[in-house]
């Protein structure tokens, strides 16, 4: 479910009244949001068929823990606000003799990281896919950062406004020819996200 709806947007685009062009609205914030999913590294949900921003679940592999401390797992993906199962298994069957117990480690959900306690007596083991965290990551549909919310609309209403003019460089108007600005990311828009991403991404 994205995180804005075609009545907020329309905030943003005081041109449009009525509800005419409200599923067109709703299409194009899914597939911004998805976009926008993507810049943050946002990985495909256990039930999605593309990323999202709203709240879901992971099944996540890493190959190890961070490179600067053997307790860490960086997990690729930010907010995390719940963490149900870590295995640390390089034969990668994951049973259940291979589950670190939740009683062993502390999640840092703000940095998305899971932080082994020094007296637990467990370690993350290295290997391709050799830990497997199944978690709960992304925003809340029902109180979403404001202004995520603001980037979600400045990169739709900056799309619906060029839709006609994908293709071009300029435009001729009366005899008149006006450049078009580059069709990018606003760098508002990426101002507001840099902060968002995963501190496992490079930016």
């Amino acid at each position: 479910m994205p995180l804005v709806s075609a009545s907020v947007l329309k905030e943003y685009l005081p041109e449009i009244s009525g509800t005419d062009a409200d599923s067109q609205l709703t299409s194009l914030i899914q597939r911004m949001e998805s976009f926008i999913a993507r810049f943050l590294g946002f990985p495909i949900q256990d039930s999605g068929n593309f990323p999202v921003l709203d709240s879901g679940t992971y099944t996540l592999y890493l190959d190890g823990p961070a490179e600067w401390s053997v307790l860490v797992l960086q997990l690729p993906i930010n907010p995390v606000t719940a963490v149900s199962k870590v295995y640390s298994d390089p034969d990668r069957v994951y049973g259940s003799d291979t589950e670190i117990s939740s009683s062993d480690w502390d999640l840092d959900s703000r940095n998305s990281r899971i932080i082994l306690k020094s007296t637990s007596g467990e370690a993350y083991d290295y290997g391709f896919r050799a830990l497997k965290i199944v978690c709960t990551a992304g925003y809340s549909t029902s109180n979403p950062p404001a202004d995520l919310v603001h980037a979600i609309c400045v990169l739709c209403t900056q799309n619906w406004r060029n839709k006609n003019n994908f293709s071009r460089d300029s435009i001729t108007q009366r005899g008149s020819t006006i450049k078009l600005s580059p069709k990018q990311m606003p760098l508002e828009v990426r101002e507001i996200l840099y902060p968002l991403r995963s501190t496992s991404l490079l930016l």
